[in-house]
């Protein structure tokens, strides 16, 4: 994976939509309306914005010194179930920013942009899909 065609596009999407929120949840409701209603309370959409800020800190960290962001998806894994969020659409979430950032950097989201977001999922997947962290301890994918 290439941390820095990951930084690069996220720093075109920054420069060309002030606040991803509304287009990263409209893509998630739109693809999977059942979890429109799981965010009954956010009216001011705090908790969006949390949620999706807290993402891609995860990810800078995840492409970078991972001190974290391993283990904070295996939590929020298991958070999430707790929400009826099952793991499959856990995941899902990933994949929906990566399109997100991929409409928004448009002409910019590079052959390169795309293997390294690609290569990314596949690796963020593994601990979505093994949210114990005994069975992961030391592993880096």
């Amino acid at each position: 994976m290439n941390a820095d065609l990951i930084e690069q596009s996220l720093e075109l999407a920054a420069e060309r939509c002030e606040d991803l929120t509304p287009l990263v949840y409209a893509r998630l409701f739109a693809d999977h309306p059942e979890m429109e209603a799981l965010f009954w309370d956010d009216k001011n959409w705090a908790i969006r914005g949390e949620m999706l800020a807290q993402v891609f800190s995860a990810i800078l960290d995840f492409i970078g010194e991972r001190l974290y962001a391993s283990t904070l998806i295996q939590t929020e894994v298991i958070t999430h179930a707790g929400y009826d969020v099952p793991p499959d659409v856990f995941a899902i979430f990933f994949s929906t920013v990566a399109a997100t950032l991929k409409d928004v950097v448009g002409g910019d989201w590079t052959p390169a942009i795309d293997q390294a977001w690609t290569k990314l999922l596949a690796d963020l997947d593994y601990y979505v899909t093994h949210p114990n962290q005994a069975e992961t301890v030391g592993v880096t994918v």
